[in-house]
C-alpha cells in the first residue's frame, strides 16, 4: 500500500510538472503564433556616445544603442486562467474528487509605448486570461487592465497605473530593407531583459495564424532567435527605434529553428491607435476576394511578371464595384505602394479607416489603370463602428455569432461560413438550432460574418432558410415560412 501512494505521489508530480509545462507551450507558442513625447526616457548618456561611435565609424555595426535604448522598455507579462479538468491518472489514483478546472499560468512579452503605462503585446498572449500581470525590467508588477484585442491582426492593449515609464518609439517598418539588422527584445522562457540580433529575411509574408474572416497578415522575417516566451515583445532596428512586434517562430519542436516572424510596425500602430479611441479596430475594406497571381494567372492577364492581387471575386456593393473594378482584375499598387502579394495589399489597406479614400492600379486585359476608391467597413458602410455596436451586431435571432478561424475552414474544407458561439431566447433557440452550428447561408446567401447575417434578413426581420453544418461536418438546412 505505501508503495502503491509513492508510486501515487511520483507520477502526480511528474503529470504536474507536464501540466504546466503544458499550459506555458500552448499560450506561448502559435504554432511557435500615439508617441506622447519627442525624447524617450530610456535614453541616456551611454546610449547616446555608442550612437555618435556608431555614425562616425564606416561600416562599423555595434547594437549596443539599440540595446541601451530599449531593453528597459520591454515588460514580462504573466497570465492565469482556468485549464480543463481532464486528469486520468490522476482519477485512476485518487477519484474524481480532483476533476476540478485548475489554474494554469502563462507568460509572454510586451512593449511599452508610451511612458503613462501603455503596453502592446500579442492577442494570443492574453487570450482568455482571467489576470493579467505586467513585471517591469526594475521588477516591478503592476496588475494590467486589458484595452482592447483585435485577433484579426494578434495585437492586444493593456494599460497599467505608473508614469514616467521608459517606452521605444515607433519606428517605419516599410522603410526596412532585405539584410537589414534587426533586434528582438524580449523574455524567452520566463527570463527577462533577453536581447537577440538577426536580419531581415523576408517582408509581406503570410502564414495562416491570425484569425477571423477579415485578419491580416503581412509578416516581416527574420533570423532573430525567438523562443516561447518571446511573443510580445519588441522587434527593433539599429536606432532602437520600434518596427515590428514578435509573434510567432517556424519550428518542428516549439524552439527557435532559424525563421521568427513579427508584425509590422504600420499594422501595430492604426490597431492599437484603434483601440485607444474606439475600443475596437476600425477595419477597411475594398470589397474584393483576392489571391496571390500564379503563373497561369499572368499569361492569362497578359501580365508581364508573376505578381499582384487577382481579384476573383467582386463583393456586391462594396467599394471595388461602385469603384468599377471587376473580377479577374489584377490590383499592382494601392495608394502608389506596389503590391505583389495579398499579404502586401492587406498590409496597405490595413493603415487605412472606412471612409478613407485611397487609389487603386490594377491591370485589366495588359492595360494598366489608376481610379479613386473610397473604402468601407465591415458592415458595407463607412461609419466608425464602436465595441458596443460591434457586440450588438453579433447577435441575431438570440444567437451570438462568430466568424470562423482559418483552422475551421481548412478542417471543414470551407472557405465561408459563421458560427454559433451562443444561443439565447430567440428565433434560433425556438428552432433548436445547436451551439456551434456553422452557418454558411441564409435566404439562399452565403455568409461571412454576423454582419452579413443581419443584412441578409433585412436585420433580423425576414427568415426563409438557413443552411449550414454540424462541427462534425454533418449537413443541416432549415426551411420556414414567412417570420
Amino acid at each position: 500500500m505505501k508503495g502503491k501512494y509513492l508510486l501515487g505521489s511520483l507520477l502526480m508530480a511528474l503529470l504536474g510538472a507536464s501540466i504546466a509545462l503544458f499550459a506555458y507551450t500552448k499560450i506561448m507558442v502559435k504554432p511557435m503564433v500615439a508617441v506622447s513625447k519627442d525624447s524617450s526616457n530610456v535614453e541616456t548618456q551611454n546610449a547616446r556616445a555608442y550612437l555618435t561611435s556608431l555614425q562616425t565609424q564606416e561600416g562599423q555595426i555595434d547594437f549596443t544603442y539599440a540595446a541601451e535604448l530599449t531593453v528597459h522598455a520591454v515588460v514580462h507579462v504573466h497570465i492565469k486562467m482556468m485549464g480543463a479538468p481532464d486528469n486520468p491518472i490522476m482519477d485512476w489514483f485518487y477519484g474524481d474528487r480532483n476533476s476540478k478546472p485548475r489554474e494554469v499560468s502563462g507568460y509572454g512579452s510586451g512593449v511599452i509605448i508610451s511612458n503613462d503605462g501603455y503596453i502592446i503585446t500579442n492577442n494570443h498572449v492574453i487570450e482568455n486570461a482571467e489576470s493579467v500581470d505586467v513585471t517591469l525590467n526594475d521588477k516591478r508588477t503592476f496588475t494590467a487592465k486589458v484595452v482592447g484585442r483585435d485577433p484579426g491582426s494578434d495585437i492586444a492593449l493593456l494599460k497599467i497605473k505608473a508614469d514616467n515609464l521608459p517606452y521605444i518609439k515607433y519606428g517605419d517598418s516599410e522603410q526596412l530593407r532585405l539584410g537589414e539588422w534587426v533586434l528582438a527584445v524580449g523574455n524567452p522562457f520566463n527570463l527577462t531583459s533577453t536581447v537577440t540580433a538577426g536580419i531581415v529575411s523576408a517582408k509581406g509574408r503570410s502564414l495562416g495564424l491570425n484569425e477571423g474572416t477579415y485578419k491580416i497578415e503581412s509578416f516581416i522575417q527574420t533570423d532573430a532567435a525567438l523562443n516561447m516566451g518571446n511573443s510580445g515583445g519588441a522587434l527593433v532596428n539599429t536606432k532602437g527605434l520600434l518596427v515590428g512586434i514578435t509573434s510567432a517562430i517556424m519550428s518542428p519542436n516549439g524552439a527557435y529553428a532559424g525563421n521568427s516572424f513579427a508584425i509590422p510596425v504600420t499594422i501595430v500602430k492604426k490597431v492599437v491607435d484603434d483601440l485607444k479611441k474606439y475600443g475596437e479596430v476600425q477595419r477597411a475594406i475594398i470589397g474584393v476576394n483576392i489571391k496571390d497571381v500564379e503563373e497561369e494567372d499572368a499569361a492569362k492577364q497578359n501580365l508581364s511578371e508573376i505578381k499582384g492581387a487577382l481579384v476573383y471575386k467582386i463583393v456586391p456593393g462594396g467599394s471595388a464595384q461602385e469603384a468599377g473594378m471587376k473580377e479577374n482584375d489584377v490590383i499592382i499598387k494601392f495608394d502608389n505602394q506596389p503590391v505583389n502579394t495579398v499579404s502586401e495589399l492587406q498590409e496597405q489597406v490595413g493603415k487605412h479607416h472606412p471612409g478613407d479614400k485611397a487609389t487603386v492600379t490594377y491591370i485589366r486585359n495588359g492595360k494598366e489603370t489608376t481610379i479613386p476608391i473610397t473604402l468601407k467597413n465591415v458592415a458595407g458602410n463607412t461609419k466608425v463602428v464602436t465595441a458596443e455596436m460591434e457586440e450588438a451586431s453579433d447577435v441575431i435571432f438570440g444567437a451570438r455569432l462568430e466568424p470562423l478561424s482559418s483552422d475551421d475552414m481548412n478542417s471543414l474544407n470551407i472557405d465561408y461560413g459563421v458560427r454559433v458561439k451562443e444561443i439565447n431566447k430567440g428565433k434560433f433557440k425556438e428552432i433548436g438550432m445547436p451551439e456551434g452550428f456553422i452557418i454558411l447561408s441564409v435566404n439562399g446567401k452565403k455568409v461571412k460574418s454576423a454582419d452579413e447575417v443581419q443584412q441578409f434578413t433585412n436585420n433580423g426581420t425576414t427568415l426563409k432558410t438557413i443552411e449550414g453544418i454540424l462541427p462534425d461536418g454533418s449537413v443541416l438546412n432549415y426551411k420556414f415560412g414567412k417570420y
